[in-house]
């Protein structure tokens, strides 16, 4: 997985209003897209399997989002509010206003590529598999917050799902909302007659329902390698053909905005690195791409070629410095200071993402544009930690270091070596850690860069303790509960399982951060594990005072130095299409197969 990969599927990951997409309506019937092949590349999916069939449960498979792979809405990834979505599958939905249920209405005219209609069923065995991919909103851990209790088929057209209200989760109804829908009329072959009985007795605590709960997991993985004899899509294009430089789509004309969508075909490009995406851009090939992490003269090049422009908007993610706190110094909170006041993070954004990021204004954990929402003034008010020599000398003096002949040691005089760690194909990733390895060199601090080979081994790696200082998304937005677990989660020793909240001891269960179970902040002890669970079920009007406290214990405890806020720049080309969002769209937040379904993108004339 390469760094486009990854930021993409972790962007965004919830408070409860009334919501309908009376507001995101598809351009009206009747009008014409012109036709055209258009060509681009799929952010999740580096690198395209020929024998890959179109599963959209299995990574490898040859179901591409927002083209021939449909999810109910499309999350408009919102500063605040998870819950505000496009339609997809669905044309749309009620939320209860204490998020106890949702209601949704499909399309009344949409089709499958094969001419059946799309039915509540189609939705209804869709959940049954999502029991057993791991959605949280189906979880089948007994307690689990925010998981469906009932799934209710209301008529052909229309579904309530009810949340389980002993635990609710604020995020429950984005976890329905990114469900992906299949056909049940193909699907039917893989799912055992009796899963809702199955998935019913899952949800005890005996032995019965240990077993039940095995049955489901051992059927996700059968899903996972179900492969369809053929491509059955509800969305605007259906898989043609594939090969190993790239999949060819063609036009649903079942899909229900068919006369609206553009393009007669889309080309989706094989690529296994930035550096082919680049090429691509420089020559012309894409109509569009998604966020690339590109240097400051590729970009220059990219811009030189006729067609093509950049788009900026919000992206709900951020880059940190993460410290593993059972490995000394780092378990003092003076050096992660230290190191903070070290780091120019201007110069360090400058030099790894001049394009697709913006220096972080402090650590608090959130992406500074929802910071300002959640926060406001507060968030002046917090430790910039601008970049302060003398400052940092204050601290590791404060923890003990000792300088000598210019070079920063240990308390007990042995050596000290910052090691950074990063992922080798992440280009944006190793410029900021070889520039930091720099200042601090400057500074007395001997450091050095270590690669891991590629990204699924780096989390590995990251996740059993190996490390002592790793980069480390956070702030994946919007829902409060998502963007706090990067730094008090699971990752630093808390479970929430059933409402109740564990502590595990560094190294145990997963916790490679090891930070204390307590901190203090404004001079009384609080329990940042704990403080992000009532994030979890909390109102909207409770969540600001919650985020504040944890964005006060980030910025003075320093799990992570934030070193740059995202932003999200993506490609496009305006020489055969035209229609594409604007800069600060939200619907850059959304694939862009969601783009051309919605009636946007039209054939240049």
């Amino acid at each position: 997985m390469k760094r486009l990969a990854a930021v993409v599927a972790l962007l965004g990951l919830a408070t409860a209003t009334a919501c309908s997409s009376t507001d995101n309506k598809p351009a009206a019937s009747g009008g014409s897209g012109g036709g055209g092949l258009y060509t681009t590349i799929d952010g999740n999916k580096p690198g395209i399997d020929p024998s890959g069939s179109a599963n959209p449960f299995n990574p490898k498979g040859n179901s591409f989002v927002g083209y021939n792979a449909m999810k109910l809405a499309w999350t408009k990834n919102h500063l605040t509010d998870p819950n505000q979505f496009y339609p997809g599958i669905a044309a749309s939905w009620e939320i209860a206003p204490d998020n106890s249920s949702l209601t949704v209405r499909l399309h009344p005219n949409n089709k499958w590529s094969d001419g059946k209609p799309v039915t509540a069923e189609d939705v209804r065995l869709s959940i049954a598999i999502a029991y057993s991919q791991g959605n949280t909103a189906f979880s089948l851990t007994p307690g689990a917050a925010g998981a469906a209790s009932d799934v209710q088929v209301v008529d052909d057209k229309t579904l309530k799902i009810t949340q389980d209200m002993k635990n609710p989760s604020v995020t429950f109804v984005r976890g329905i909302m990114d469900m992906p829908v299949v056909p049940a009329h193909v699907w039917n072959s893989v799912i055992p007659a009796n899963i809702w009985d199955t998935i019913k007795a899952a949800r005890g605590d005996d032995a019965a329902a240990e077993k039940a709960r095995e049955d489901i997991t051992a059927l996700g993985q059968k899903i996972i390698a179900f492969a369809p004899p053929k491509d059955v899509s509800a969305g605007p294009f259906v898989l043609e053909r594939v090969n190993p430089g790239e999949a060819l789509l063609v036009k649903n004309k079942n899909f229900y905005n068919a006369a609206n969508v553009g393009p007669d075909q889309v080309k989706v490009l094989n690529y296994t690195g930035n550096e082919q995406i680049w090429n691509y851009l420089i020559g012309g090939k894409l109509d569009s791409a998604p966020f690339t992490a590109v240097p400051a003269d590729t970009m220059a090049r990219i811009k030189q070629t006729p067609g093509n422009g950049v788009i900026k908007g919000f992206s709900p993610v951020a880059l940190g410095m993460a410290f593993n706190q059972s490995k000394k110094p780092y378990d003092n909170v003076h050096v992660r200071r230290g190191l903070a006041y070290l780091i120019d993070r201007d110069q360090t954004t400058k030099v790894a993402s001049p394009e697709g990021g913006t220096p972080a204004v402090t650590t608090t954990g959130i992406h500074q544009k929802p910071a300002q929402e959640w926060l406001g003034s507060e968030l002046t008010a917090l430790e910039p930690y601008k970049h302060d020599v003398a400052k940092a000398e204050e601290e590791f003096k404060a923890a003990g270091l000792q300088k000598k002949d210019g070079k920063w040691t240990l308390a007990d005089g042995s050596p000290w070596t910052v090691q950074l760690r990063a992922p080798a194909p992440f280009s944006d990733w190793l410029a900021g850690a070889e520039n930091i390895k720099s200042q601090l060199a400057e500074s007395g601090v001997n450091a050095e860069v270590v690669t891991t080979a590629d990204y699924p081994l780096y989390l590995e790696e990251i996740a059993a303790g190996k490390y002592d200082v790793g980069f480390w998304l956070i702030a994946l937005g919007p829902a409060p509960y998502n963007i706090y677990q990067r730094l008090y989660g699971a990752s630093n020793g808390w479970t929430n399982i059933g409402g109740k909240v564990t502590h595990s001891a560094p190294g145990k269960s997963g916790n490679w951060m090891g930070g204390a179970e307590t901190i203090e902040v404004d001079g009384a002890k609080v329990n940042p594990g704990e403080l992000t669970a009532k994030l979890n079920t909390a109102p909207a009007e409770e969540q600001k005072a919650i985020i504040a406290q944890l964005a006060k214990a980030a910025n003075q405890d320093l799990p992570v130095i934030q070193l740059w806020d995202y932003v999200n720049t993506q490609f496009v080309n305006t020489s055969r299409f035209t229609g594409f969002p604007e800069n600060d769209s939200d619907l850059l937040r959304q694939p862009h197969g969601v783009w051309i379904q919605l009636g946007m993108v039209k054939k240049k004339q």
